[in-house]
């Protein structure tokens, strides 16, 4: 323990650094590697697979079940509508689901009462519910605005706390890395995209935002201290802010996925309980991802961007100058 805070320490003070800002072409490339895979391979496995809730249709739940056996619903569904694909999985330790494109009334009652005599269970163990297609566009528009409506607040926000908007940009790149990785995740593995992932989705945008404006606080901090004396450049005092609260999102980000990935295990395995592995898997992944967005794209893009500005780049060469200068007086004190 005294070694690792004893490490944090050097990151804070500068004794040991990590040159982030100068790699960035190496973590750009990375995150453009990982978003190409997001955005192709879910693709190539026939696209994004969508909840009943934005596709509309039917649902069947088993209740009491006294085996698990999911072979038994889709028999039971295909003996009285052979064209159905059912999506068959369980619900807590004791349920089935089976979601099935919408059916008819007289379908329906077909179906539910297979199910009850295909586990042996009474009718009114299986309930029966459907969702409309409209219903569904419905909720896929609001989610959408949702999203959309996020992302502007945030970008507003961010470019009025911190009196840029570079530093906004930055941000809300980052955001847009760690949406595009998550949702790439789901449709990478076949993991169902549900309302409750959507909640996971705009959670993990929030985690990583704030992530961000500690990271971004501490980078206005350092460039503010930066007098016509200061010998570090712009980069190089981002690159000592990213250092200096590089430990603490460390820490954050393991302590955030800890709770996140028990939840995610006792949902998926444990209970069975779709809803709660839903959005835990949108939130592991999220976190891992808005960690790496916040640490290497965010910071170097905002240093990247200001480098640019005359300002910077005639400060940056006093700082140079100053510091090549101070190298040629130690070295003739040192020959003298």
């Amino acid at each position: 323990m005294a070694s690792f805070s004893q490490f944090g320490n050097d990151l804070h003070t500068g004794k040991r650094s990590f040159n982030i800002v100068g790699r960035r072409k190496t973590w750009y490339t990375v995150a453009a590697v990982m978003i190409l895979i997001a955005l192709v391979v879910p693709q190539l496995r026939g696209g994004f697979v969508f909840g009943i809730e934005f596709t509309g249709g039917s649902e069947f739940v088993v209740s009491d079940v006294p085996k698990q056996d999911q072979t038994i619903a889709a028999r039971a569904v295909n003996s009285v509508v052979p064209s159905a694909v059912p999506k068959v999985s369980d619900v807590s330790t004791t349920g089935i689901r089976v979601q099935t494109d919408q059916l008819s009334s007289e379908a329906t009652r077909s179906v539910r009462n297979a199910l009850a005599d295909a586990y042996g269970v009474p009718a009114d163990k299986v309930t029966a519910s459907f969702i409309g297609p409209s219903w569904g566009a419905d909720i896929t528009g609001q989610a959408l605005r949702g999203l959309i409506i996020f992302l502007v607040l945030a970008a507003i926000g961010m470019a009025l706390y911190f009196r840029t908007w570079k530093m906004s940009l930055a941000a809300m790149v980052a955001l847009l890395h760690d949406l595009v990785i998550t949702a790439g995740f789901y449709g990478i593995t076949g993991f169902e995209i549900t309302p409750a992932a959507v909640i996971g989705f705009l959670t993990i945008l929030g985690y990583s935002l704030y992530d961000t404006v500690v990271v971004f606080d501490k980078i206005r901090e350092n460039t503010r201290q930066d007098g016509p004396e200061s010998r570090r450049t712009f980069a190089e005092s981002v690159n000592l802010a990213v250092n200096q609260t590089l430990v603490r999102s460390i820490n954050t980000s393991i302590v955030a996925v800890l709770p996140v990935g028990s939840i995610l295990f006792i949902g998926a395995f444990v209970l069975g309980a779709g809803t709660l592995r839903d959005i835990s898997l949108a939130l592991l992944i999220g976190i891992i991802a808005g960690a790496y967005s916040t640490i290497f794209i965010a910071s170097p893009l905002y240093a990247q961007l200001r480098t640019r500005e005359p300002d910077v780049r005639k400060r940056d060469k006093k700082a140079l100058l100053m510091r090549a200068k101070a190298g040629s007086a130690s070295r003739v004190e040192v020959s003298v």
